[in-house]
């Protein structure tokens, strides 16, 4: 009896056995740690930079928008960085009353057609980059990347020429022409990195169902790539709404300026009306502010994907 007790486990741990109790061996299940619940530690010196950032930013928007709102004489009085004592939207009535809205406009027409230009022809370069296995391909994207390394200025003449010779001078699209250009090299580089990373396997599915470059390209690429699109989109219309050289050199008239040019109205041999100097230029900010504010997103993602794989 002693035998089949020592050879059977104890049915009752908690029992003695043989009179002699078993000690528990199963750990202590551990206790629960109470959360605490304080405040969250501060961050001091990311605060403090925070703030000094923000006076770095803000500071200057103050002076911008503060500025608007004052006459010339008391600008003049109290100061830059002065409240205006006594607001009023006078500047804003004479700056739109002037031919600022022409201006506008004439700028919007080229940043539209610029953009557009841009994006057809860097999605297609871009598409034929990617795609093709060649060496004629190859170069041509060396080529455009070659134009990353000149500079607008380096051939101010040669443009000149170009435009003149084909009877363009003191039209838009002789502003166009040469904005357009001069974007093209960081667009298809853009676009490049952002299809190469399209998935090798969608371009094989839709080449076995008899898809052709064109039908691969507007129901395959184009959709997957447009952060790339939006991207190229707006640095685009960046590059051709603050565009200044180009808009100097190659027009003339007062019928065919840009707001770049614009804002020379307002500057004096003997004077200069700051106060509706800063209106021009705060009303010439906010379009293409809301652009890059709805765009912003598909700007980011992608410049994110530039290097491609």
């Amino acid at each position: 009896m002693t035998d089949v007790l020592h050879d059977h486990p104890n049915p009752h741990p908690n029992r003695p056995l043989n009179g002699v109790r078993t000690p528990n061996k199963t750990p202590a299940a551990p206790r629960p740690r109470l959360r605490r619940r304080g405040l969250p530690r501060w961050n001091y010196p990311a605060g403090l930079g925070s703030l000094i950032w923000l006076g770095i930013v803000g500071l200057p928007l103050y002076v911008l928008v503060a500025a608007t709102f004052q006459t010339r004489d008391g600008y003049i009085d109290d100061g830059p960085l002065a409240l205006p004592d006594h607001p009023t939207l006078a500047n804003y009535r004479r700056v739109l009353r002037s031919d600022f809205l022409s201006y506008l406009l004439n700028t919007a027409l080229v940043t539209a057609v610029c953009a557009a230009i841009v994006i057809t022809l860097s999605v297609t370069v871009g598409y034929t980059v990617v795609r093709t296995r060649g060496r004629a391909s190859r170069r041509i994207f060396q080529i455009f990347l070659l134009g990353l390394a000149i500079p607008s200025q380096a051939v101010v003449i040669p443009v000149y020429l170009v435009i003149t010779k084909l009877h363009l001078y003191d039209t838009l699209l002789a502003v166009i022409l040469p904005t357009a250009a001069f974007s093209l090299p960081v667009s298809v580089l853009i676009l490049v990195g952002t299809m190469r990373d399209i998935d090798e396997e969608l371009y094989e599915s839709m080449a076995l169902d008899g898809a052709s470059p064109t039908r691969v390209l507007l129901q395959l690429v184009v959709p997957l790539s447009r952060s790339g699109i939006s991207t190229v989109g707006v640095m685009s219309a960046l590059h051709a709404w603050n565009g200044f050289l180009f808009p100097l050199l190659l027009t003339q008239s007062k019928s065919n300026r840009l707001l770049t040019l614009g804002l020379y109205d307002y500057v004096g041999e003997f004077r200069v009306d700051t106060p509706a100097l800063l209106t021009a230029v705060v009303l010439s900010i906010v379009p293409i502010f809301l652009v890059y504010l709805f765009a912003r997103r598909q700007l980011i993602s992608g410049l994110m994907g530039v290097g491609g794989k």
